[in-house]
């Protein structure tokens, strides 16, 4: 009987031991299980042709500024038109005190009128001479009067000739001093070149005036010229695409359309064409001034505004995409990891290029289609594996391209 129970107390005793022995066996497997593989997103490499876009500075100037000066000195006696509207050619802007120059053309009509009474006086002595000689002639011939007596007569009729024609030549001077007196009188009147806007007024009204004196500035404004400067490389790309001249400038070039951003960051709604390129590159930049051309209705533009220029500068064929946030730089390197067939990431380095929307032009290490980790790259090292997934961020390139860097 006490045997029985001795055993059922060791029974009752060990138990627990084996539970708790067998319980220590199953976190040991459980620690000895590897972690699983991180999940990473991954995209391909895509192969395609892009187009390169420049982006350089602008700024806008009139098609054509005309400095409006007076031809005559005087008095400014008015000012005719409002400061920054637009005016027409031939538009009165301001005028001039004319009563100098009416009492000039009142002077040069009055010696008009003399100098034609000249000439009416001169006619009839060449008449009178004429008539003299006429009837002498025969007289002296038959002896009737003398010789000498002709001769005057010759003589009378030559200078009577000469004196005509020196008062010919006195009215025509006279009416050369009348039409400069009425163009002066004319120019009393300041008038607009061009169609255009009219600046602010240089001077006041009262204030003499003289021809070296610019008034104010009218620019034409639609069309309206953009200037920037590209580099040397750039405008090499862009040599064989600009066609300068011809009669409709804003159809020119049309193999190199302009895209303007104002500095309010909108897009200028109308796109642009290169105008001309300048004669010569600065030797001191390494860059060369480009003239475009945009319409503007509604003369919404106006000189002197900055903004940013965007054209296309070369069309790279079958380059090869990966998103940029796929690269690393680690000290001046740029690395990419793959993921192999395996799932095991391997680290190439790659050299970058321009950027396309969210994506890097690459060159040297990868293929078209290998799969890049585009997310979790602080995960993965050379040669681990991986749980790729699908990046479903990628894959639509919805930005606009950016600037050549």
């Amino acid at each position: 009987m006490m045997k029985r129970r001795s055993a059922a107390i060791l029974a009752i005793v060990g138990a627990p031991a084996f539970f708790l022995a067998g319980c220590g066996d199953t976190s040991a497997n459980v620690k000895n299980q590897p972690p699983p593989p991180p999940q990473v997103l991954v995209t391909p490499v895509t192969q395609k042709d892009v187009p390169i876009y420049g982006d350089w500075v602008a700024t806008t100037d009139g098609y054509v500024n005309a400095n409006i000066q007076p031809q005559v000195t005087g008095y400014l006696v008015k000012q005719n038109y409002r400061e920054g509207s637009f005016v027409h050619k031939g538009e009165i802007l301001f005028e001039i005190d004319p009563r100098q120059f009416q009492a000039a053309l009142d002077q040069a009509q009055g010696q008009l009128a003399q100098a034609r009474s000249q000439l009416a006086q001169a006619q009839a002595q060449l008449g009178l001479a004429a008539i003299n000689v006429k009837r002498d002639t025969p007289l002296a011939a038959a002896r009737a009067i003398a010789q000498s007596q002709l001769d005057n007569d010759i003589q009378t009729q030559k200078q009577d000739e000469a004196m005509v024609k020196a008062a010919e030549a006195n009215i025509q001077t006279n009416e050369a001093n009348v039409e400069q007196a009425q163009l002066n009188l004319g120019y009393t009147h300041v008038r607009s070149l061009i169609d255009g806007i009219a600046g602010l007024a240089s001077t006041q009204i009262g204030n003499l005036v003289t021809p070296t004196t610019v008034l104010t500035t009218v620019s034409q404004v639609d069309p309206i010229k953009v200037y920037f400067s590209i580099s040397e490389q750039e405008y090499m790309e862009l040599a064989g695409k600009i066609k300068t001249g011809g009669p409709d400038l804003l159809r020119a070039s049309s193999a190199v359309p302009l895209q303007l951003t104002l500095s309010n960051e909108s897009i200028y709604p109308h796109q642009g064409r290169i105008v001309f390129a300048d004669r010569q590159v600065n030797s001191q930049t390494g860059t060369i001034r480009i003239a475009g051309a945009f319409s503007n209705p509604g003369n919404v533009l106006r000189p002197g505004q900055f903004g940013r220029i965007r054209a296309i500068t070369s069309i790279r064929k079958n380059a090869l995409l990966v998103p940029q946030r796929a690269v690393t730089e680690l000290q001046g390197r740029y690395l990419v990891a793959v993921v192999g067939p395996d799932d095991r990431v391997g680290i190439r380095q790659v050299q970058v290029g321009d950027r396309v929307g969210e994506n890097w032009i690459v060159s040297g290490g990868l293929n078209a289609g290998d799969r890049v980790v585009s997310e979790g790259t602080a995960k993965v090292k050379e040669g681990s594996l991986v749980s790729p997934k699908p990046d479903p961020g990628v894959g639509k390139d919805t930005q606009p391209p950016q600037q050549r860097q």
